[in-house]
């Protein structure tokens, strides 16, 4: 263990997918930043630091963009968490899956503990992925897992660490109450599984919808550099219905803020990205999934949400019913309720790891 810095404060280095213009990863943080105890002091790993200071005032960070300067960043914490999210993959690259791991492996080279705090597992598509990443955990000091796979897969692996399971940690992130609204709000993004006809379909099935119970179709960019152009694309394809194309609007999600009160004020929101399906139901906002990847149908489930599975075949007259249920059911807030208290799980082993570390 490090020397206490002058404030008598220990440092613990936050790395994630932070400081990407990625609302979903901004919550993580959020959530995250709050669950650390107060004499412990933050720094995170960023991108944008002045979007992470907008988020998190006053925390110091580093440049995730360059693994020196992360590795070196490690000389002056006394622990390191990685902090929510599917970082522990290579569906996205094997790239960075190997800059995580590197981090990792410096970590224990330089005797800074090591927590995982509300993590996934996996996509690990490569033998060599898989034999690395069990080999890096092993030398973890404590894990929370996100989902069941994830932790089904650590136990599989025989790992001989203390590890818990509970959901996403943004379920606990604070939502202001649903007072309902008109507007339909899409949380899309581009997505593989869907070809034409497939994103036809949806189109046909939200112009349907749209026509006859709202007011107004908002387009929210939740990931700006992913998911700004999915509108232009499909426009460009001819794809997007007349009536449709007449009703909806672009916005870019600028701030959680912003996306909460939007959520807050709908007729339905329509969510691929996961935590946008999250912040919507925390929010008691009629919410529905489309499934790009296992983890948005898990929570939806969870949330004993309505979700489709975008691998499958997509029917008009299926969709169009399930959305309009969503719409007129009544609500209840039981599985809302209990996903926010079993997630609080990951914050009862952040804190009591840190305050071993902190003794």
């Amino acid at each position: 263990m490090k020397a206490l810095r002058s404030g008598r404060k220990l440092r613990v280095m936050l790395c994630g997918y932070y400081g990407e213009h990625n609302l979903g990863d901004d919550a993580l943080l959020q959530v995250l930043v709050s669950q650390i105890p107060s004499d412990w002091e933050p720094v995170v790993t960023a991108r944008d630091s002045e979007a992470v200071q907008a988020l998190v005032p006053g925390v110091s960070s580093v440049n995730r963009r360059s693994l020196s300067d992360t590795i070196r960043g490690l000389d002056q914490v006394n622990a390191l968490v990685l902090g929510g999210g599917s970082l522990l993959q290579d569906g996205t690259s094997f790239k960075s899956l190997v800059y995580y791991l590197v981090l990792l492996w410096s970590a224990r080279f330089k005797r800074v503990p090591i927590l995982l705090w509300g993590q996934g597992l996996g996509p690990l598509q490569h033998r060599l992925s898989r034999v690395l990443v069990k080999h890096t955990l092993s030398g973890v000091r404590a894990v929370s897992w996100r989902d069941p796979s994830s932790i089904g897969l650590a136990e599989r692996w025989g790992l001989k660490i203390p590890m818990l399971m509970g959901p996403d940690p943004v379920w606990r992130h604070p939502s202001p109450p649903w007072t309902g609204g008109t507007r339909l709000i899409l949380c899309w993004r581009p997505t593989p599984l869907l070809n034409s006809r497939k994103w036809g379909v949806l189109l046909e099935a939200v112009d349907r919808l749209s026509a006859n119970d709202c007011s107004e179709v908002i387009w929210l960019a939740f990931h700006t550099e992913q998911d700004a152009s999915l509108w232009d694309d499909l426009r460009n394809r001819d794809l997007i219905p007349e009536g449709l194309d007449r009703r909806s609007v672009q916005m870019q999600a600028e701030s959680l803020e912003q996306v909460q009160s939007l959520f807050s004020e709908s007729a339905l929101v329509i969510a691929m990205r996961l935590h946008a399906l999250i912040l919507a139901a925390t929010a008691g906002c009629p919410t529905a999934a489309l499934s790009y990847d296992p983890k948005v149908k898990a929570a939806a489930q969870l949330a004993a949400l309505p979700w489709v599975d975008l691998n499958d075949a997509l029917d008009v007259d299926r969709l169009s019913r399930q959305w309009q249920s969503v719409m007129t059911a009544d609500r209840s807030d039981s599985d809302i309720e209990q996903l926010k208290r079993d997630a609080q799980l990951h914050e009862e082993m952040l804190v009591e790891e840190l305050q071993k570390l902190s003794a």
